[in-house]
């Protein structure tokens, strides 16, 4: 799993890699290190112990996505520490500030698009301009309706807002020592017939845990009210299929009206699928980290090549045809999102955001901010 990425202001939670030497600093807290042989640098911990209450927090002021302020300068990372890419070393950076009133807005051209891209900071790119949500917001996700938005919180807990960043609620709390990251919403509405089948409706998210280096999948019902439980992940249902590893997981993302998750090993460098109504919960698909599932069930992943972070896609999950979607990449490409409609993939370059044809196509620079990008329904 890999990444590498230069040292920045308020930097990444996790050094992620695959493949010897090099090491790409991930914003958005991927604390993989398979690919590169990095090493993991958390984000600061959270440190209040675990509770299975879930208290309404005050909406904090907000503005709107309309405001034509750009995000503040340092803000160009998912992550609350400064990490040094060689010794790990971290320093917690002071609040941004907000952005200057009539400050002529960086390249963003993400109004229109549902593309978000959250940067570690309280500032999130959202429809064309910034919306400010009170409060740090580190790897943003949304519920496939665009109306919730799930993150972690500068003390390393479990929130969900409004899209305006209002109306927010402390889900859980992060145990002392214990670092969580890359929230995803788990939705699935059946239908009659699906009900009548049993199948059940869920509306939960699923999340990294990184306790002390090891690394679990968590899970836990969206309004809170109890503790996170580690998710349950099964072979399939053969008995030569050797059993899937319990920790090491990371990246969970969900897609399709089924709500199948994808997730990376860290020790094993690969890229799983997992569907529950399956009763199989999952099976290694690829090699690859920072894995993203359409509604279609296609695959974008990371994978390094000749010392680049390329972005590949793999359609129909498991026996699908694999494609290097950046062939001639030349920078690290990381993070990648599929939109909801399947067509176009977000990403992160070390400059900015970008987004390319699923198809593939020439990568087109759509914000000059730096962060991990999310599409809101």
């Amino acid at each position: 799993m890999s990444a590498h990425a230069s040292r920045r202001s308020a930097a990444v939670a996790f050094v992620s890699a695959i493949t010897t030497g090099t090491a790409l600093l991930l914003t958005a807290c991927d604390p993989s290190a398979a690919e590169t042989g990095g090493a993991a640098a958390a984000a600061p911990a959270a440190g209040a112990p675990a509770t299975p209450a879930a208290p309404a927090v005050p909406a904090a002021p907000s503005t709107t996505a309309a405001t034509t302020t750009a995000p503040p300068a340092d803000s160009g990372t998912d992550a609350a520490s400064e990490v040094d890419a060689d010794t790990g070393a971290g320093a917690t950076p002071s609040q941004p500030a907000a952005p200057p009133s009539g400050a002529a807005p960086a390249l963003n051209l993400t109004g229109g698009t549902g593309l978000t891209v959250s940067t570690g900071t309280r500032y999130v790119v959202m429809d064309g301009g910034t919306v400010d949500f009170g409060t740090v917001v580190r790897d943003l996700a949304w519920s496939p309706d665009g109306k919730h938005a799930a993150f972690v919180d500068g003390a390393g807990n479990l929130q969900t807002a409004d899209p305006d960043g209002g109306n927010r609620v402390l889900v859980a709390r992060a145990p002392s020592g214990v670092t969580w990251s890359h929230p995803t919403w788990q939705v699935f509405s059946p239908t009659p017939d699906e009900a009548a089948k049993y199948l059940k409706p869920k509306n939960n998210l699923q999340f990294t845990a990184d306790d002390h280096g090891t690394l679990r999948l968590l899970t836990i019902p969206a309004a809170g009210g109890t503790n996170p439980t580690q998710l349950v992940l099964n072979p399939f249902s053969d008995e030569n299929a050797k059993p899937l590893p319990q920790t090491g997981n990371l990246w969970p993302n969900v897609g399709g009206r089924y709500a199948k998750s994808v997730y990376a090993n860290r020790n094993d460098g690969q890229v799983y699928i997992r569907d529950e109504y399956l009763q199989q919960n999952g099976a290694a698909a690829t090699r690859g980290s920072q894995p993203d599932l359409s509604n279609d069930g296609d695959l974008v992943f990371v994978r390094v090549v000749d010392g680049h972070d390329h972005l590949f896609t793999k359609t129909g999950g498991y026996d699908g045809e694999e494609r290097d979607l950046t062939p001639n990449a030349t920078v690290h490409y990381t993070e990648p999102a599929f939109s909801p409609d399947g067509k176009t993939i977000a990403f992160r370059g070390p400059d900015g955001t970008y987004t390319i044809p699923t198809k593939g196509g020439t990568p087109t620079k759509v914000s000059d901010t730096t962060g991990l990008p999310a599409y809101r329904g």
